[in-house]
Order: structure tokens, then sequence, then C-alpha cells
């Protein structure tokens, strides 16, 4: 990848602005590597990178996970910087810390005594697409996996490995091989997310100490299913019960026709019951500095499940 650092300010009025999202919205923003190959808007990207966060870009070998270290670290800058436009906070001023499991969050910097929003965001990636959400006041955690995604092991032994019983058990009793395989794809992706959104990693959160069931879905898997709203997503814990209660709200989705995109959040605590309600979701497809598009509502967010 044939990048170079240059001299060049960017601040937060080269992005356009957005309202920071409502109490219990969530602002899904993506972008597809294949879009992204101008070298001087590369080479623009790097420049709003922290020192350490290029030297982790040239760590990977290869140009396309380069590319996509650079993209997804460019990404969430610029996501973040959207939000700030009374402060006017540009995107390469921004810091991060990273809770004692490893997960990043913002390190905010006081600007002028501003008062700045309660962002959380999280991050996900494949070769084919790059992942930012954002939400205020809860904790979130994404995930996106290609739906042609292709698994070296048996299904099946690789449930076993990782899922619960009862997961074990809604897999085994697909006959058909491909819709098995989306079915695992589907909750793989919801339990990434939650994992995730708990930000305790996967070694201290590993994937068979809980459960993913779909509430009222007892007469078909989701796969046979497209109202959104005829049932939800809930999570059981073996472990470590306290976490897993209705304030974990999940949703579904189909991204960009090629991708399932899951989110987790936590609601409000003083609100009971605020885990069972539909999410609110606004998507955008991205280029950073050069186009964005509200996708919402179009064939690129197909909702599964958990969507107004």
């Amino acid at each position: 990848m044939n990048i170079r650092c240059f001299q060049r300010s960017f601040s937060a009025a080269s992005l356009a602005p957005v309202q920071l999202p409502s109490p219990m919205e969530t602002h899904l923003w993506y972008v597809l590597p294949n879009e992204v190959k101008n070298a001087s808007l590369l080479n623009q990207y790097l420049e709003i990178l922290s020192p350490c966060e290029k030297e982790n870009v040239f760590r990977m070998r290869g140009d396309q996970l380069q590319r996509r270290a650079l993209l997804a670290r460019a990404l969430v800058r610029t996501t973040i910087a959207r939000y700030q436009t009374n402060s006017q906070v540009e995107p390469r001023s921004l810091k991060f810390k990273k809770n004692i499991y490893g997960k990043p969050e913002v390190e905010w910097q006081d600007v002028d005594g501003s008062h700045l929003p309660p962002l959380h965001f999280n991050i996900s990636h494949t070769s084919s697409i790059i992942a930012c959400g954002v939400t205020v006041n809860s904790a979130i955690g994404i995930d996106v996996e290609e739906k042609q995604r292709k698994l070296k092991n048996n299904i099946l032994a690789f449930a076993r490995r990782y899922f619960s019983p009862y997961e074990v058990g809604l897999l085994t009793a697909i006959s058909d091989p491909e819709f098995q395989r989306q079915e695992f794809i589907k909750l793989w992706t919801l339990k990434e997310a939650y994992v995730k959104a708990l930000g305790r990693g996967f070694s201290a959160a590993p994937f068979k100490t809980f459960t993913i069931r779909f509430r009222t879905a007892t007469q078909g898997h989701l796969s046979e299913r497209r109202d959104s709203k005829a049932f939800d997503v809930v999570v059981d814990s073996f472990d470590d019960p306290k976490n897993l209660t209705s304030n974990w709200q999940f949703a579904l989705l189909e991204l960009a026709g090629s991708h399932y995109a899951a989110i987790c959040i936590e609601g409000d605590r003083t609100t009971e019951g605020n885990g069972t309600r539909p999410m609110k979701l606004t998507v955008r497809r991205t280029i950073p500095f050069v186009e964005d598009e509200c996708v919402s509502g179009t064939d690129a967010v197909v909702a599964i499940v958990g969507l107004t």
C-alpha cells in the first residue's frame, strides 16, 4: 500500500455534523474497503491517526490488511468527530483509552469547558466491510460477518466446541446444510456482539457460558420469519446471571446485501422492560471526507429481528 504522511489539517468542519443518537438509538456507520482506493485519500486518513495507530497499521503484513486497519481507525475518528460540532474537536485530536479487558473507549478532553457527550462506540470488520456503532449513555457491542463466510470445520462440531447445548440443539434440528450454516453465522454474530457489549473480552465471557434465545420464535428459525416485531432476542447466562437481564437489547440485520450485522446495547436500568422494545437504528454508508449516505429504509438494511 503506497501511503506516506504529509502535513494537512482536518477539522470537524470537514465532516457533516450529525445530531447525537436519542436514548435507546444506535447509529451504525459503515465503509466498504473496495470503494476506497484513492491513494491521496488514504494518505489523508493516515494523517489523522496517532503515532501509535500509524505504527499498528504498518505492522500489518500485506497491503489489504494495512488498508483495512487504516480504514477502521479513520472510521472511528471521523465518526466520533461528527458529534463534536459545538467544541470543534478535530478527528486527529481525539484520545482513546482501553478498559481493563482491552475494549477501546474515548478519553474525553476538556475543550474550553464544553460538555462533551457521553458517547460509546464499538467497531467490527471483515475483509469486505468495516462498521462502527455509536450510542449515548449505553454500552454497545457490534459484529459483522459475511453471509457467505466459509467454515473450515464441520458446523456442528464447531458449535459443540463454542455454543451452549440449547444452541447446538437448535442447529442440529436443521437438516438443510446451507440453512444450518446461515443460522450458525447469525448466532455467532449475536454472541460476538453481546461479548463486545459486556466489554470483557472472549476469555472473560466464553461463548459457552451463555445462550442466545429467540423468544416467541419456537415455531421457526430466523430465516423463516421476516416480521422483526414477531420475536426478540434474549440471553441466558450460566455463570453470571446478574449481567443477563432484560436491559440487554439486541438487533440483527442484513447489511449491504452481503453481511449480517448484530448490535447489542445496554438499556436504561431505571426503566423496567426497556430491553424488550425494538431498537431504533440509523444506518449510514460513508467514505469519510468524501460522501455520506443514509441507507436506513433501503434495501441495504433489512431487519431480521429487534428493529422498529
